[in-house]
């Protein structure tokens, strides 16, 4: 990769590691697995950066690359336990903050309803979100709004309401 390319790739990694961070933590929770899936998602995005072709922002690349990064980790521990291993699975203190609420009902979704919920609170467009899918926008926006009244109503649940 020449200097000019490499120069770029990092800057635009700087500008949007936290998308990389987020996608990790929605889906993984063991530390150890987290710092190697950052290690594979910069290692898969150096490699793929170069035919990057740039028909879509690269923050939309960088988080559909993550997602199938992240993907692919969670189906290989699923062939080595004996039990899947997903959100639902792991024992978690019951958060007391509105935004700890949240993130801790988005976690409990699964794998599909959590990326859409977490991609459409980013502010992504849904025409962004179906193209990350690969599915058709107007499925796209009836999932949204299903996925948004489960939210609202484990929420409300939860605060008793």
């Amino acid at each position: 990769m020449s200097d000019t390319l490499q120069n770029a790739f990092m800057k635009e990694i700087q500008e949007n590691e936290a998308i990389i961070h987020k996608v990790i933590g929605l889906y993984v929770d063991v530390e150890e697995d987290k710092r190697d899936l950052y290690q594979e998602v910069l290692l898969q995005a150096w490699k793929s950066y170069p035919n990057f072709k740039r028909a879509s922002k690269f923050s939309t690349w960088l988080y559909k690359l993550s997602l199938n990064t992240v993907f692919s980790f969670t189906k290989k521990v699923r062939k080595n336990t004996t039990q899947e291993i997903t959100a639902k699975n792991i024992p978690m203190v019951m958060p007391t903050k509105d935004y700890e609420i949240l993130y801790w009902i988005i976690k409990k979704l699964n794998k599909v309803d959590r990326m859409i919920m977490s991609l459409h609170l980013d502010g992504y467009k849904n025409t962004e979100i179906a193209e990350i899918l690969g599915i058709d926008s107007n499925h796209l926006n009836v999932k949204i709004h299903r996925i948004k009244g489960n939210v609202i109503s484990s929420f409300k649940k939860i605060h008793n309401e």
